[in-house]
Order: C-alpha cells, then structure tokens, then sequence
C-alpha cells in the first residue's frame, strides 16, 4: 500500500465515522422527544426476544399442560368436629354420662383444605386422605367456583389416599399416565391449591424415585407403603391431595408431602406415584376397601449398617433382607427364607424396600409375583402367590351401610372403622339435616346417634332403621338423642319429633 491509498483510506473512514455519529446523535435525538414509553420501547434496538426470534421447544413448553390439567384440579375443604372446654356443670351431665350442648367440651366446627384431581367425567376425584380424614362433611369447589358436596366414597391410611364423588357430568379429568416411565430430571408441573390460593402451577424436576421418608408409619400399623415421587416443585400446604403431571397432561402422582423444618416448602416434595394410585382408586371404585396382597415377609434394606450389626457379608451393596418369613405366607409357600435378598420383582430391579413396597401394591390377594433373590451368593427365582391380612386370597369387599330418612333427616349406619376406632357396639350416623327443629337442636352432619331417650326410657340405637322406627313412634314427642362426634366427644341435645 503507498501512502496515497493510505491517505485515501483515513479520509474515508473518518467519512465514515461522522456519518455514523450524526445518524446516531438522530436517533437519540427522537428518543429524547418520546411521550410515552411505548414510543421510548419502539425506538429501541432488536428485541432479540421477539416471537420471530425467540421460540420454546415444545419438550419444555409448560403452558399446553398447565392449561389442560389446571380445570380439572379442585379445592378440597372438610369440616370437621373439634371441642372446646367451657367451665361450669349440669346435673343433667351426670343422668345421661354425656356433655350438654350448654356445658363442658362444646363441640366446634374446624375446616381444613387440600387440592383434588377429577379422574373421570362422572365427578370420581383422587385427594390425600388427610385432607379428608375425620370429616362430617366435605365441600369441592372446581376452578370457575361451582361447589358440591362430595361423598367419601372409600380411604386407603396406609397410601394416604381417598377416593371422592360428586353429582356431575361432563367435567373435565386428567388422564393417568406412568409414573414407571418418569426419569429423574425430567420437567414435571404440581397444580393445586397452596395456602387456599386456588389454580396454582408450579414447575421443577423429578429428583428422585421411590422415596420412603417415612410418615406413614403408623398408619394401620406397619402396613404403610411409602415409595414417593421426590420433586422439586413447590408445593406448600393446601397442595396435599393435588396432581403431579408430566409435560404431557398425563397424571403420573398426587403431591402428598414436603420435606421441611418450618411447615413450608424448603426444597423438596413428595408425590404417591400413578402405578400406586390408579391400583388403589381401581379398587376404591370396585370394592370400597383396597385390596392388599402381601408377600408375608419382614424386610430390612440392605446396607453397611445392617451387615455390621448382623455381623454378615451380604455379598451385594443393594437389595432388600429377608428378616423373617411369616408361616402360612405366600413367602413361606414359594421357599424364601431369613437371610435371603430380594434383588427383584416381575423383572424390575428393587434395591430398596420402598421399591419392593410399590411392585407388590400393585397386586391383589391370588396374585402371583416373579420373586429374584439371592441365598449365600447364588441367585435363585421363585412365584409366590399374595395373600391378604387373613392368610387366604379371598377379596374383601366393603360392607354398603344401610340409609334411611326421616323427615328431612338422611341416617346411615356406623361404619365398621368406626365402630373399631370407638369401641361402640353400634349407632347411626347423620348424614344431612334439612329439619330446621334438628338444626337448632343441634344436630349436625357426621354426629353418631348411639342412643334416645323418650317418655317410656332409654333406648340403644343399633342402625338406622332402628332409629328410624322409634322417631315414627315418637312423633310429637319431645326426645333427648344421645351419642358422640368422630373425634369421640359425647354429646346430646333435645328435640321434638315432628
């Protein structure tokens, strides 16, 4: 290059240079005489997310699922009969052996809420059973606020699920998907209704599978089966009982639980997965109690711990022991022994007793299951066939309470749990009250009548159309009915039979 084309290009570039000075000493001069910033935001530079520019890959777009499961996900509120201690007596108190409605522990009504997923059109919903447990009644609401009142159509404490049914069609429902199939670290959405703020979505991740952390314990004894999805969705109080779904819409668990030290979300949640739920709803809706198979063997996971505190080398770092072996169990009869470790399921490999838990839930009593394991380092396979809590492979189906009406009065027989939990020989629940006499008396949805007092004595109610007998004998009678809520307080009040 001679000087002169040097010289030449300096002058253009300096050409150059001003030009794009003044252009841009223009266009900060139209910004500065913007009115609104509307005008300001136009006059910017690129917006490199515009919606030519910027798009989301449908693999992680949340807003198709949000919008499909979002109206199919409800508020669940449940009434419940607490007491409150007021002093002073009634001698009445001690002709009766009950509290007056005037004295002592004065029955209350408590409300709590949860989230519910309809699971069918015909108004089938799946919550937690601790969002219901101990209700007398309980109310649905569904996202444009329509609300019903829902029966409790059957409860599993040892998953932590309850099945609910309201009077309606055409709704919409979340299709179950597999939850055998969700790999952690995939994108997943929690709907529900946290600290009563309803339709609320949250996003996170799969973090872990088969989860037990151990919160249903002592839920019907040591029976509880605890292999959760672990998310890291937010999920807080008031999404118990709500669904946990893939980026498909499908519903693969129903938020249960969170891991926390102050009552509120700290990073991690826990959602019963889909391959448990559907088995439990199924038979809910089938047989109104679940049907537990059980493979009658006590189990332990297989760790360092427990090698040293055996004083064994079991040979594998994962797997789940056999402690011992139930005689008479479908264990017992397919050759599994003490010191034995189970390694798999029907092909599935269970390194822990949580996964061994959810693969036999899935089964019934009569079931057959492919049991792999390994007995002083040999593998070996063996069919055992489930049997439920009485050692046989009968299916038990729930007892259907007789119901009966009176006078704007709906009475159902004492359920059997009940009956259990109690210690009463028998009885007759409220179910409704549309009698106004009965409403300022003080009867109440969910208070058990054991028994009724009229002019000719004391008369023990064993069901509902007992009761229903001696009110038709009654009628313009003044009566004194006795009996006790859930929660097991005594109660009684008094009233005229019309």
């Amino acid at each position: 290059m001679n000087k002169k084309q040097f010289f030449l290009g300096i002058v253009l570039a300096s050409l150059i240079g001003g030009i794009v000075a003044l252009a841009g000493a223009s266009f900060l001069a139209k910004q500065d005489t913007a009115t609104n910033f509307s005008e300001k935001q136009d006059a910017s530079l690129v917006n490199w997310l515009s919606d030519d520019k910027f798009t989301i890959p449908d693999g992680i777009n949340f807003v198709a699922a949000a919008q499909q499961v979002t109206p199919a996900v409800v508020h669940v509120k449940s009434t419940v009969s607490v007491t409150q201690r007021q002093r002073g007596a009634d001698p009445l108190e001690e002709l009766f052996g009950f509290r007056s409605p005037n004295r002592g522990q004065m029955p209350q009504e408590a409300r709590s809420s949860g989230s519910g997923v309809i699971i069918s059109e015909d108004g089938y919903i799946v919550t937690n059973n601790h969002v219901i447990e101990n209700a007398s009644k309980v109310e649905v609401s569904l996202e444009n606020n329509t609300r019903y009142t829902a029966r409790v159509i059957g409860t599993d404490p040892s998953t932590d699920l309850a099945l609910l049914k309201i009077e309606e069609k055409n709704l919409p429902y979340v299709r179950f998907g597999d939850s055998d199939k969700t790999k952690v670290g995939e994108w997943v959405l929690a709907v529900g209704n946290p600290f009563d703020l309803t339709s609320t979505v949250t996003a996170g991740i799969i973090s872990a599978k088969a989860r037990n952390i151990g919160i249903l314990r002592t839920a019907e004894s040591n029976l509880s089966i605890e292999s959760f999805l672990q998310t890291d969705a937010v999920v807080n109080p008031g999404n118990s009982g709500g669904a946990l779904v893939n980026l498909a819409g499908e519903l693969i668990g129903i938020n249960t639980a969170i891991a926390s030290r102050t009552g509120t979300f700290n990073g991690y949640a826990f959602a019963v997965p889909t391959s448990i739920v559907k088995k439990v709803m199924d038979d809910l809706l089938e047989f109104g109690t679940v049907q537990r198979g059980l493979l009658g063997v006590t189990i332990q996971d297989v760790s360092p711990e427990l090698e040293e505190s055996l004083d064994k080398s079991f040979g594998v770092s994962q797997g789940v022991y056999i402690a011992g072996v139930n005689d008479g169990s479908g264990g017992k009869e397919a050759g599994l022994k003490e010191g034995d470790i189970i390694i798999g399921v029907d092909g599935v490999t269970t390194n822990s007793v949580a996964k061994l838990q959810e693969m036999v839930a899935r089964k019934r009593p009569g079931d057959k299951v492919e049991v792999k394991y390994l007995r002083a380092g040999k593998e070996y396979t063996t069919t055992a066939t489930l049997k439920n809590l009485s050692g046989d492979t009968k299916i038990v189906k729930k007892e259907v309470p007789v119901v009966a009406s009176f006078n704007g009065l709906t009475f159902e027989d004492i359920k059997q749990n009940i009956k259990d939990r109690l210690k009463i020989q028998g009885g007759a629940t409220i179910i409704s009250v549309e009698n106004d006499a009965w409403k300022k008396a003080g009867a109440k949805p969910g208070f058990i009548i054991t028994s009724v007092i009229g002019p000719d004595g004391r008369y023990r109610i064993t069901g509902s159309n007992d009761l229903i007998a001696l009110l038709e004998e009654s009628r313009g009678e003044e009566i004194v009915v006795l009996g006790l809520y859930p929660n097991g307080q005594e109660y009684y009040f008094e009233v005229e039979v019309e």
